[in-house]
């Protein structure tokens, strides 16, 4: 099973990001979720076909657990794809922030101007 595969699917990266926290049972895992104690266990087999966790039997118990190196190549992977994202240089950014707050007062002072003539208007 190919890890990617193994990721698609949102119940199994839940139990992923709760077997982050450390090593659950499969009855533990299957209180969070909505679905069945044989449903999470096929999830749980995916994950482990794909590398992601690996199960221990402790009596009749099944206890699971990450295999974090099994992520290696989608850590690898979203490090290639942000490394080929461009950067924004910090001038650019100041010299947004510059044109924003330039923005900001010019509509101020004109919002202040059209005020004081509607002031006028009303006295006169």
């Amino acid at each position: 099973m190919d890890v990617f595969m193994a990721l698609g699917d949102p119940v199994r990266r839940a139990l992923l990001r709760r077997l982050a926290e450390g090593p659950a049972r499969v009855v533990d895992l299957a209180a969070d979720h909505d679905i069945s104690r044989p449903a999470v266990s096929r999830h749980l087999k995916v994950l482990g076909d794909a590398g992601l966790v690996a199960g221990l039997t402790q009596g009749r118990e099944r206890h699971y657990r990450l295999l974090p190196a099994a992520l290696e190549p989608v850590a690898a992977l979203l490090g290639e794809l942000n490394a080929r994202t461009p950067r924004v240089p910090e001038h650019v950014l100041d010299g947004l922030d510059l044109e924003v707050r330039r923005t900001t007062r010019d509509r101020t002072a004109e919002r202040q101007a059209r005020s004081a003539r509607t002031e006028r208007k009303d006295a006169g």
